[in-house]
């Protein structure tokens, strides 16, 4: 189970980065009033924000792979990088469909599609609050909270 978190982890590391990609491409290129869309803060920034949560929830996969690769205990680590990761890729895919506008919804461009396709990966393989659960308990020694 460890193995397919980091490897869901790393597939949703991607989606942020190519959710990323293509929102700062679209915010350069847009042009609204004589200048790139990009050039507004309330544009720039949460873009910006989502590659910087996308790129964290890329270290955390990497040492949740290195501790798997090296045969020790990683489920912590693979829990937590598989949520930090879906959770960075859902804010890009966000942050893209909101900087593409309506466009974000034409066949095109594809946010609208990987934007359903990285959804999946709030609640699958595991859920988030079953990842929240077992931190909890396992990592922070809380009591079982179900």
């Amino acid at each position: 189970m460890n193995a397919e978190r980091i490897l869901i982890a790393a597939e949703c590391v991607g989606d942020g980065r190519w959710f990323v990609e293509r929102a700062s491409r679209y915010a350069s290129e847009r042009e609204v009033f004589g200048r790139p869309i990009g050039r507004n803060q309330g544009v720039q920034f949460p873009i910006a924000r989502a590659h910087v949560h996308v790129e964290a929830a890329d270290l955390m996969r990497w040492k949740a792979a290195d501790l798997f690769d090296a045969g020790q205990p990683c489920g912590a680590e693979a829990n937590m990088a598989k949520m930090l990761a879906a959770d960075a890729s859902w804010e890009a895919a966000d942050v893209a469909l909101q900087t593409h506008g309506g466009y974000g919804f034409t066949a095109e461009y594809d946010i609208e599609r990987k934007f359903r396709e990285t959804r999946l990966y709030q609640v699958a393989p595991i859920s988030t609050n079953l990842i929240l659960s077992y931190v909890g308990e396992h990592v922070l020694g809380m009591p079982r909270s179900f």
